[in-house]
C-alpha cells in the first residue's frame, strides 16, 4: 500500500512538471514599439514567470531599463499547454489579465481586459 501512494504521488508530480516543461526556456518576443526581447521563462511556484533577459532595437542589443523585471506573471498551466496569469506591457506600465498557449517552439501570449474578452497578442518563437 505504501508503495502504491509513492508511486501515485510520483506519477502525479511529473505529470505536472511536464506540463510546465513546456513553456521553459528563452523566447523571443514580437517586435514592439521598435523593440523585441529575450525573456527567460522559468519556474515560479507552482506557476511560470517569464523576466526580460536581453533587449534588441535596430541597432542591435541594448541595455533597456526594463531587463530583469517580470514579464509573464504567475501563468498557472491547465494541463493542456495553456496558462492563465498575468501580463505586464512595459510600453505603458500596466498589468493585464495573461493567456499563454504553448506549442512547441511557438508561444502565444495575450493581455486581455473586460475579463478577458478584449485581447491583444504576440506570436514568439522559442530562443532556446
Amino acid at each position: 500500500m505504501k508503495r502504491l501512494l509513492i508511486a501515485a504521488a510520483l506519477a502525479a508530480f511529473g505529470t505536472a512538471a511536464v506540463a510546465q516543461d513546456a513553456a521553459l526556456g528563452t523566447w523571443q518576443t514580437e517586435v514592439d514599439d521598435g523593440a523585441y526581447a529575450h525573456i527567460d521563462m522559468s519556474q515560479c511556484g507552482a506557476a511560470v514567470c517569464g523576466v526580460i533577459a536581453r533587449t534588441f532595437n535596430a541597432d542591435g542589443e541594448y541595455q533597456s531599463e526594463n531587463i530583469g523585471k517580470t514579464l509573464v506573471i504567475d501563468m498557472v498551466p491547465n494541463g493542456d499547454g495553456s496558462y492563465a496569469g498575468s501580463v505586464w506591457r512595459p510600453s505603458n506600465d500596466r498589468i493585464y489579465i495573461g493567456k499563454m498557449q504553448v506549442a512547441g517552439n511557438q508561444l502565444r501570449l495575450q493581455g486581455c481586459i473586460a475579463g478577458g474578452l478584449l485581447c491583444s497578442s504576440q506570436n514568439w518563437v522559442r530562443v532556446q
